[in-house]
């Protein structure tokens, strides 16, 4: 055709159509959040972010300087699909040294960040119709994981009564014969709780009776726990060969760009999920890999000072949440956030914010307070909002001050 011919006015234009399969995933509600924080402090407002989930510390020098290395000898092309065999024998070790886990490489399978490694696992398990036990409040990726795959998610609904985490009994009350898979997260996302052995055990117990139930562990903040020991389910009695455990070295590291998660799996599993990386990515950065296996090797050591830091943060927030009317705060065991109870706040207003659910309450805390948090809606959890202390105490004493300040404006 002539570029110089004008074509009439109706001819008729390609419908911007995307998948169904893409109309069964939502964005992302601290993505999300963290988007429109960015666009207001663009637009000159003097935004506080306490609603991502990424540690505010640097990666440690031994890693970085094991990245540089791995560039200098020129690790820099197609890796293995499932990593190399000398990083997943690096992270057998650190899984028999810190979990008491016997894994050999070929159960070990890297993935491009702990998200995919969930993914892999879930679209290699789940099959249309099978239900996906979620404890409420769980990390907002979970669900639209499961729906991505036509899976059914079945809530267990925890309180800040209960620590937010999910009994035995009430585990039991969910598993079904359609039970595929129970998804389990200790230190936790949202709430911060941490499971401990005991409560494993009796998860673990109610377990063995559904043989075709598989775990998935999400362990990715095993080194910021601020209990005497981190405890692995897929240690608990008659578990191994029925749970995936799911880590990387975002959160313990301070290495959320460097895009590194992993499983340790039976192999079968572990297979599938290979086979399934194989026609999406392929294998994660080999410079990555190289970093990972020095963190492997150093272990919590690495994350001893950032560790620390957070748990004195921890505290000034607890403190200062508590002084705000509405708020109630339990007093998490693990990861970096705060997950407070705010339903006291729910029927009040200021000028066209009416507080319904934990989302209006966010939204209402941006605009007014300009703070940034998340709701609790998108964890599963409506009564509570999630405040992450990945923050300097001069920025969470202020972001105190001023949410106070604002909820002191809400008509009851």
């Amino acid at each position: 055709m002539d570029p110089c011919v004008i074509l009439p006015a109706d001819t008729k234009t390609m419908e911007p159509r995307t998948s169904h399969l893409l109309g069964r995933l939502s964005e992302s509600a601290t993505i999300a959040m963290s988007r429109k924080a960015r666009e207001l402090k663009a637009a000159g407002r003097d935004i506080i972010s306490l609603s991502l989930g990424e540690p505010d510390f640097d990666t440690p020098d031994a890693i970085k300087a094991a990245g540089i290395r791995a560039i200098e000898e020129n690790h820099t092309h197609y890796p293995p699909v499932p990593g190399f065999a000398d990083v997943r024998a690096a992270i057998c070790a650190k899984l028999e040294r810190d979990n008491g886990l016997s894994y050999q490489p070929e159960q070990v399978v890297i993935s491009t960040g702990a998200k995919q490694s969930l993914m892999n696992v879930v679209l290699s398990l789940v099959d249309p119709g099978d239900e996906v036990i979620l404890a409420t409040p769980y990390w907002v990726s979970y669900a639209d994981m499961v729906n991505l795959a036509g899976g059914k998610v079945v809530e267990v609904t925890t309180g800040i009564a209960q620590d937010f985490k999910m009994t035995a009994d009430q585990l039991r009350g969910a598993l079904s014969e359609r039970t595929r898979v129970v998804m389990l997260n200790s230190p936790n996302n949202p709430s911060g709780s941490v499971y401990t052995q005991e409560e494993l055990a009796a998860l673990a117990a109610v377990l063995r009776e559904h043989p075709s139930a598989i775990a998935i562990s999400d362990e990715i903040y095993e080194y910021i726990n601020f209990t005497a020991q981190h405890a692995s389910f897929a240690a608990q009695e008659g578990m191994m060969d029925r749970t995936v455990t799911v880590n990387g070295v975002s959160k313990g590291f301070a290495m959320t760009g460097w895009r590194i998660g992993y499983i340790a799996a039976p192999q079968w599993i572990a297979a599938a999920c290979t086979k399934l990386q194989g026609q999406f990515t392929s294998g994660a950065s080999g410079i990555s890999q190289k970093a990972t296996a020095e963190a492997m090797q150093g272990g919590g050591a690495l994350a001893a000072t950032m560790k620390a830091a957070f748990l004195q943060r921890r505290d000034l927030v607890i403190e200062g949440l508590r002084a705000v009317e509405g708020f109630e705060v339990n007093v998490p065991q693990g990861a970096f956030y705060i997950f407070p109870d705010v339903s006291a706040l729910f029927g009040r207003t200021f000028g066209q914010h009416q507080i319904r659910s934990g989302q209006d309450l966010a939204m209402f805390l941006l605009e007014e307070a300009e703070v940034a948090t998340v709701g609790g809606d998108a964890f599963g959890s409506p009564n509570c909002i999630r405040i992450s202390y990945a923050a300097s105490e001069t920025q969470l004493r202020e972001a105190i001050r001023r949410i106070g300040e604002a909820v002191g404006k809400l008509n009851g």
